[in-house]
């Protein structure tokens, strides 16, 4: 029973299909983030929008039964009524591309990391590993990306140089982080969230390690005040991706003292190795428990095929 539950959390917070949500009650909220750059929150991974007299591109699109929800949202910015010329995906999972079929009927580009259109291709599993595991659909032909990048791709519109720089192997294996250089904003996708711990999808080339690298790197490189744009959750500044980064170097380094003291990922969980970071992290849907196997399987660079139940 708990194994469902888990498996029926995870399908609920990031990878829930239209069906089990009623997204006829989902309301689209837009905040300004600075100059033309703003953010929509619904249901899904959080949407940038650089929105001008060029037209507008988004990065993510959420749900497709929010696709018009998300346009009209868009539309009475006011800014211009243009429509929407470019999706830039941060990555493959459904809460931040099942807006992609619906957008390319109606015009759009979509835009995304090779390694995105594969996986939306052809589907497959995802997940932490054998706690929290569950098959991926294959995306529809139309909601595939029309131009893929492999190290980065920029957009030159509204006035601004919207570049997608790939982070390899942080949230999954086909992460784009957003840079906004004008307006100083970034789009952090799902390399940093403000829901507790993280969700890395380890079966899908994800790693803690990774995911360090992408956020350190965003601190060493952008302003001090820059505007961040979380995978999920509200606004954040440089000090919070920071304090992030910290989180995820000493759970790691708590995992890792206890791998090499032959510790079992079970072991661990009963001692509740993570417990000093449990109240400011634990209470989102990645449980600590789910976090130290998480960081076990990514630290002990497991594969698809190992991802068996532990003793």
């Amino acid at each position: 029973m708990r194994r469902l539950l888990l498996l029926f959390l995870l399908g609920t917070a990031v990878f829930a299909a239209a069906q089990d949500q009623d997204f006829t009650k989902v309301q689209i909220k837009v905040t300004k983030v600075s100059g033309n750059i703003y953010m929509l929150q619904g249901s899904g991974g959080n949407i940038a929008a650089s929105v001008g007299e060029d037209g507008i591109v988004i990065v993510d699109d959420q749900y497709a039964p929010l696709a018009d929800k998300i346009a009209a949202a868009l539309k009475g910015i006011g800014v211009t009524d243009k429509p929407v010329r470019f999706v830039i995906n941060t990555h493959y999972h459904g809460d931040h591309t099942g807006g992609n079929a619906p957008f390319a009927s109606g015009g759009t580009t979509v835009i995304a990391q090779d390694n995105v259109r594969k996986r939306l291709e052809t589907g497959g599993k995802a997940g932490i590993g054998a706690g929290m595991s569950m098959d991926q659909k294959a995306a529809p032909k139309g909601g595939l990306p029309i131009i893929t990048f492999d190290h980065d791709v920029t957009v030159h519109l509204n006035g601004e140089d919207i570049r997608a720089l790939h982070f390899p192997g942080g949230h999954t294996d086909g992460d784009a982080i957003v840079f906004f250089p004008k307006a100083n904003v970034v789009h952090m996708g799902d390399d940093f969230v403000r829901y507790g711990y993280p969700f890395i999808d380890v079966i899908a080339g994800g790693s803690v390690q990774g995911m360090i690298a992408a956020c350190d790197k965003v601190a060493e490189v952008l302003p001090a005040d820059v505007k961040v744009i979380p995978g999920h959750g509200d606004l954040a500044n440089i000090g919070d991706i920071r304090d992030y980064s910290v989180m995820l170097k000493e759970t790691s380094s708590v995992v890792q003292g206890a791998i090499n003291s032959g510790k079992t990922p079970e072991q661990m969980k009963k001692e509740k190795i993570l417990a000093t970071w449990d109240a400011k992290y634990g209470k989102g849907f990645i449980t600590p428990d789910l976090f130290i196997e998480t960081l076990y399987n990514s630290l002990t660079n497991k594969k698809n095929a190992e991802f068996l139940p532990h003793n």
